[in-house]
């Protein structure tokens, strides 16, 4: 189970922190990414880690922006975002697979958290 939080709202140009917290298995054996859906779009990738965190690979809308990173030994995944756009608005999902490969497809991804809602203000 993945557990998703540090959703809030935000001013343009802020920072928040998502963590992914897995419960009931091993984070260190899936990698591990970020999705987002904002209302009335299709959800999208934002960002993935291979299991042991040293490839990252991040959409180019949040390149230099968002950071994703992990902590195997706390089994949790994170999402720094600075500089915070109101285009960034959306639910965020994270999501872990099996397969350690870089992908950007929702159908590679195994397990998927219950999202938090990242608001942010103009």
């Amino acid at each position: 189970q993945l557990q998703a939080s540090g959703g809030g709202l935000v001013q343009a140009g802020g920072s928040l922190r998502l963590s992914c917290a897995a419960s009931g298995r091993t984070f260190s054996s899936y990698a591990g990414a970020w999705f987002r859906q904002a209302p009335g779009k299709e959800r999208e990738f934002v960002a993935h880690i291979s299991r042991g965190g040293s490839l990252t690979y991040c959409t180019d809308s949040v390149k230099g922006r968002f950071t994703i990173s992990r902590d195997n030994a706390e089994n949790t995944v994170y999402l720094q975002m600075n500089t915070l756009k109101p285009g960034d608005t959306a639910i965020y999902y994270c999501a872990a697979a099996t397969k350690n490969v870089r992908s950007t497809q929702i159908e590679d991804y195994n397990y998927w958290g219950q999202g938090t809602l990242v608001t942010v203000s103009s």
